[in-house]
């Protein structure tokens, strides 16, 4: 990392600069990453793709690994943000308006960058550690997801397995949806593909707080 006093050059400071350098080595790394090229990548080529000097990288990494920590990281974290973001700004409206919100949301950050979806949902191949963050990364996703689960359906569910197996489900089957679908593979516009999304999710939820229901009742 950097030392030294803040400096200003050109109207940017040092700190700004770093930042600015290190957004461009994620922006190549999720490329390399995104191409499947990234088994073979070295500094040296991440650093040509960011245009960047060599020496800049590690200012900002220690290696490799790292950064592609760090790409998996960003990209999660935006997903997370537009989802909670869409629970938030639907708290008070019906459950098909918040699903369809939040749908949008994540489809969006997924879609309008294909390589995002590609590495974070795994199209793509990487080195053991990285699928290790990326499993880890869609682990938090069904947390989120789990929580609102929990929030909006009645007490059954909650005690019941399915407040933890649905949402898993759900992500899964929602990441490889989309993964069809920015892959060409899934022939349906935008809107479509979150309307449907949208509506396999309120449909399980449903069903999964009735089996929750029936399981619990003969109990009591």
């Amino acid at each position: 990392m950097i030392g030294g006093g803040e400096r200003n050059y050109a109207g940017t400071s040092a700190a700004a600069r770093v930042e600015k350098r290190r957004a461009s080595l994620l922006d190549a790394a999720l490329s390399e990453m995104a191409q499947s090229r990234w088994r073979s990548a070295t500094v040296a080529s991440v650093c040509t793709e960011a245009r960047l000097n060599k020496r800049y990288f590690y200012e900002s990494f220690e290696d490799l690994d790292q950064l592609a920590d760090a790409v998996i990281d960003m990209v999660a974290g935006e997903v997370v943000v537009a989802a909670i973001g869409g629970f938030i700004a639907t708290a008070e409206s019906p459950l098909d308006e918040q699903a369809r919100t939040v749908v949008a949301a994540v489809v969006d950050v997924l879609g309008e960058d294909r390589r995002k979806a590609l590495v974070l949902l795994g199209g793509v191949s990487t080195a053991t550690s990285q699928d290790d963050k990326r499993r880890a990364a869609i682990s938090g996703l069904t947390t989120v997801l789990v929580d609102h689960a929990r929030k909006i359906h009645d007490v059954a569910l909650e005690r019941d397995s399915l407040a933890a197996t649905g949402p898993a489900f759900v992500i899964g089957g929602t990441a490889q949806t989309i993964l069809s679908w920015v892959n060409g593979d899934l022939p349906v516009s935008r809107e479509q593909l979150i309307e449907d999304i949208a509506a396999l999710w309120l449909a399980l939820g449903e069903s999964a707080s009735g089996i929750a229901r029936s399981r619990i009742e003969p109990e009591e």
